[in-house]
């Protein structure tokens, strides 16, 4: 069975930093297209940012240049450097990972504070 498992949340305070990293077991990230998303309570899931198989990156206008998505294919593993946090990003963060049929983590609870 195919699991994405985040980590690195947690509680931050306004202007701080964190890294979240998706791993997989049973699948190989390097042929996926490798998605975070988030949802805040009461809003709908949110893109945030996403990395092709060969690299190529897209961000949502509201992260672009705090958050830097990347990959370590030896690793398996995919990352999302967080900087600059806003109150506004907390959220539950989901990775995906997408070729053929897309696969979803249980997320990770990001708390920003003022």
């Amino acid at each position: 069975q195919v699991q994405l498992v985040e980590s690195g949340g947690g509680l931050v305070q306004a202007g701080g930093s964190l890294r979240l990293s998706c791993e997989s077991d049973g699948i190989v990230l390097s042929f996926y297209t490798m998605g975070w998303y988030r949802q805040a309570p009461g809003e709908q899931r949110e893109l945030v940012a996403t990395i092709s198989s060969g690299g190529d990156t897209n961000y949502a206008g509201s992260v672009k240049g705090r958050f830097t998505i990347s990959r370590d294919n030896g690793k398996n593993t995919v990352y999302l450097q967080m900087n600059s946090l806003k109150p506004e990003g907390t959220a539950v963060y989901f990775c995906s990972a997408a070729y053929r049929r897309e696969y979803w983590g249980q997320g990770t609870q990001v708390t920003v504070s003022t």
